[in-house]
């Protein structure tokens, strides 16, 4: 028994940061204090908070060291762990209390709204032990299925609980299962989208890396309520930390017996294999990833026939993503009653998100639905930094839209997101402060979106150029009202005849935008003018006679030579010269250089 348990993140967040390295020095510097019996170092998946990574918790303390250097591994061990003294300077500040007192994690504002069930044991247990996943009940719920229920019942129970699939669309589970389950076939296939590729986005990847064998287990489950004996996991190769460890998983589990033949002896067989994506956006949509799993170019298929008919290698199929699956086995041990009580009425339960931008605590969150956009960036979010106002938050990535501030206390699920102009997505959420702006925000998006089109329908391949080539008209200076009436209409068109989910929402960010900051569009237009000092076509600089001392650093800093004036005199700034870098700004100490 040990009487410590250290464990460091080991998520792609924290890895960047050398969570790796200060776990080697972690344990050779135990080893060098003969503690290696009496101390256990865990490498986790993430905890959430990324922002003060690389983390580190030290248990039966709760001590969260954030930030942690390598540097500094050598005095949390000899204060720490030799002579049981926290060391309060590496502390997250929000957990010591006013008497010097540590408080739970799960008591600061971070975390003091999420309810964990996706995230359950992501920064609690080894990814890389199949026995400490099976310590939190893991495989019990597989094992409860074949020995207990029958695929109908199954089925039923993914029903009740009225779990949506976390992908974007929010299709019920459970009839997706009962689609395919109704048909008849000598073989069908179970398939886990695990291709997140809107930007800003790390939630399955975080589930994967931290807790990969309760996807395993999952498509397990719905291979047994669908009657299908095979699976195939398709994952970013650009996540290699996922991939790693969804192979020892799967190696794992069958080993165990978990995975193969004569499941828990039921006479249940069923295999996972994973396909590697070569990071097209596309393969985000359903019949494109099956389509890529084959070994063709990754295109969709109009629909129908769908799926459950027709999917995989023209078997019935059911495709889920991460996050869906990791839902699963706590529905099928606690009961769709439990898992319904949380959430909306029409969405239940909870939703990982991927918060960032200009937030305070950028990181992963999973909140009951239904919670406030106010409280998921105010509260949870630790709001806006360096004293800049709230403007907007983007959901659902390129597909998604814009929520203006007036609409931050909007309860955030499926329903009311699509009321506003804006969807789920697969949870990315995306904070931009006055600073940002909209018709930019739309054109990245929008840039994205034309770069990732497979090409294969004319309204998502030559549409969405057209609308770039209007809004790089608009942050230009060129555009024209005209161009603006042109774009909305465009979006709609788009919108009605592209074939897949991803070309009909490609044209959202424009319109979300266009609704709540047409403003911003015009200003661009008519007054050629950005609002939020963003697009350098409509820029210039000027330096304010009165503030300037002459110091002439702005001078010396200007790569192009723009700026003149002798020293302790005005200097002024040639705009025919200038590139608009900011570097001058950055430079001067007394605010006498504007943005115009």
């Amino acid at each position: 028994m040990y009487r410590s348990h250290v464990l460091i993140c080991g998520g792609t967040g924290c890895t960047s940061s050398n969570s790796e390295k200060i776990i080697e020095k972690m344990k050779e510097e135990i080893k060098a204090r003969g503690l290696e019996n009496e101390v256990n170092v865990v490498r986790t998946g993430c905890f959430g908070l990324c922002a003060l990574g690389p983390i580190m918790i030290v248990y039966p303390e709760g001590a969260f060291y954030s930030m942690v250097k390598v540097e500094d591994v050598p005095e949390i061990v000899e204060e720490h762990l030799l002579k049981g003294r926290i060391v309060k300077r590496l502390l997250y500040q929000e957990t010591v209390q006013k008497d010097d007192t540590i408080k739970s994690l799960n008591e600061t504002a971070f975390y003091a709204k999420q309810r964990r069930i996706a995230l359950r044991n992501c920064g609690v247990i080894n990814p890389e032990n199949i026995d400490e996943y099976i310590a939190q009940d893991g495989y019990a719920a597989l094992g409860k299925v074949l020995t207990e229920m029958t695929p109908e019942q199954v089925i039923q129970v993914i029903k009740d609980s009225g779990l949506r699939g976390r992908g974007g669309a929010g299709f019920p589970t459970g009839v997706k299962w009962s689609l395919a389950a109704g048909n008849k076939a000598d073989q069908k296939y179970v398939c886990c989208n695990a291709d997140e590729g809107d930007p800003g986005a790390f939630m399955d990847r975080s589930v994967l890396e931290g807790d990969p064998h309760c996807v395993l287990e999952a498509m397990a489950i719905a291979g047994y309520a669908i009657g299908a004996t095979k699976g195939y996991i398709y994952v970013r190769a650009e996540y290699p930390i996922a991939v790693k460890r969804l192979e020892i998983a799967i190696g794992q589990a069958r080993e165990y017996g978990l995975l193969g033949k004569n499941i828990f002896d039921s006479g249940f067989d069923f295999d996972i294999q994973l396909r590697l994506g070569a990071g097209a956006f596309v393969c985000g949509e359903e019949t494109a990833l099956m389509t890529s799993i084959e070994g063709k170019r990754g295109e969709p298929r109009p629909r129908p026939p769908y799926p459950a008919v027709k999917g995989l290698f023209g078997k019935p199929s059911i495709l889920n993503n991460v996050e869906t699956y990791a839902n699963i086995a706590q529905i099928i041990l606690h009961g769709a009653e439990w898992f319904n009580s949380v959430g909306t009425e029409k969405s239940k339960g909870t939703k990982v998100f991927a918060l960032g931008g200009k937030i305070k605590h950028t990181g992963l969150v999973e909140i009951p639905m239904g919670t406030t956009l106010r409280e998921i960036v105010e509260e949870i979010g630790g709001g806006v930094p360096d004293g800049k106002k709230f403007k907007a938050a983007q959901t659902g990535g390129p597909s998604g839209g814009c929520i203006p501030a007036s609409l931050i206390d909007t309860p955030i699920d499926y329903d009311n997101l699509i009321a506003i102009g804006s969807m789920m997505g697969s949870g990315g959420l995306i904070v931009m402060d006055e600073t940002t702006c909209m018709v930019d925000i739309a054109k990245f998006f929008l840039e994205f979106t034309v770069d990732e089109s497979c090409g294969k329908c004319t309204p998502c391949r030559v549409g969405t150029k057209r609308l770039l080539e209007m809004l790089n008209k608009i942050t230009s200076g060129t555009g024209t009202m005209e161009d603006i009436d042109k774009m909305e209409e465009l979006c709609y068109y788009i919108k009605d005849n592209a074939l897949c989910g991803l070309g009909q929402t490609a044209p959202n960010p424009v319109l979300s935008t266009l609704r709540y900051f047409r403003d911003e569009y015009e200003a661009h237009v008519k007054e050629h003018r950005c609002p939020a000092g963003v697009c350098k076509a409509l820029l210039h600089y000027e330096i304010v006679a009165d503030k300037c001392r002459g110091c002439t650093a702005c001078a010396r800093v200007c790569p192009v030579g723009a700026i003149s004036g002798t020293v302790k005199q005005p200097h002024t700034i040639d705009v025919n010269k200038c590139i608009k870098c900011g570097a001058c700004i950055e430079k001067c100490k007394f605010d006498a250089i504007i943005k115009l």
